[in-house]
């Protein structure tokens, strides 16, 4: 691996090199208003959320590389202490990067954007009418985290009113991925869709206490089929089928198959049952791929 000093290369290339390997990165479109009350509407993908209680947003505008100037989102956030973080999905993106243009102080770019400015009911800012959500935020504290080109500015913001639009919640009420159609930020000119096959489910370990890597017999650890995902998910099940559960898997008819076709060949048999075992796991049928790994004695 390329082994890269921060302190040996332009910071121009220092942050391509980070957008570009940390990502996908959630963005947060922020309105806010100067003391005068111009509206500023800018995206910004040094985003997340950090606490639910108190329900926690941090940004970071950094200063500009190229000369170092800061920008007028921090400034207004500085001067009115309130901000509304705006989610972008796929429907608006081209929209949003078109108000990351740096156009000069007291241009409103929910104009130049197209984008509609709607009334906030606790902050001053307006927020972005077609987002899927946003977050009506007072600022809390600003962190700043140097004084040279390309260094960060933490806001941290505390959320005092949420908007959801209820056309993304799925019938339990919480937001459904596929219908959110998320976008995030990827290195220069490249962003993502969390969409269609982008999109896919993992059990969380905490559901249940898994055996762990280090408990899954040395044949199956040095599969020349299974990645290194397929070892992780296997290493999820909280504890082995026992030998019974094995033995009346091994009289399924495409089991028996592939045990009768390759009965002297026992790396063909260890490679088919694997893949068979693989094509389980792409379908999260945890206990049936290994099932069908037990089948190798």
């Amino acid at each position: 691996m390329m082994r890269i000093d921060p302190k040996e290369i332009p910071t121009g290339k220092l942050h391509g090199l980070m957008l570009g390997t940390i990502g996908p990165r959630p963005i947060a479109f922020a309105s806010t208003v100067d003391q005068a009350g111009n509206v500023n509407l800018s995206p910004f993908s040094f985003f997340n959320v950090f606490s639910a209680n108190p329900p926690i947003l941090v940004f970071s505008p950094a200063r500009r590389v190229r000369d170092n100037t800061t920008k007028h989102t921090l400034e207004n956030a500085l001067q009115t202490k309130e901000v509304v973080i705006n989610i972008v999905s796929y429907d608006i993106v081209e929209q949003m990067s078109l108000a990351s243009t740096e156009y000069a102080q007291g241009v409103n770019e929910f104009v130049k954007s197209g984008l509609t400015a709607v009334d906030s009911e606790m902050v001053k800012p307006p927020r972005v009418g077609e987002s899927i959500a946003a977050y009506e935020c007072k600022v809390n504290e600003v962190i700043s985290l140097g004084d040279e080109g390309g260094a960060g500015n933490l806001i941290i913001c505390e959320v005092v009113l949420m908007h959801l639009k209820e056309e993304i919640l799925n019938e339990h009420g919480m937001p459904d991925p596929v219908k959110a159609d998320l976008v995030g930020r990827m290195g220069g000119d490249w962003y993502c869709r969390a969409n269609g096959e982008a999109l896919f489910e993992l059990p969380k370990p905490n559901k249940n206490l898994g055996i762990g890597y280090d408990q899954i017999p040395e044949i199956i650890q040095n599969s020349v089929v299974l990645s290194g995902n397929n070892l992780g998910r296997l290493g999820n099940i909280e504890k082995l089928p026992d030998a019974e559960a094995v033995s009346a898997f091994g009289t399924r008819p495409e089991i028996e198959e592939v045990k009768l076709r390759f009965k002297n060949d026992p790396e063909s048999l260890e490679y088919h049952l694997h893949t068979m075992a693989q094509d389980f796991l792409r379908n999260n049928e945890l206990e049936n791929a290994w099932l069908t790994l037990l089948q190798v004695n």
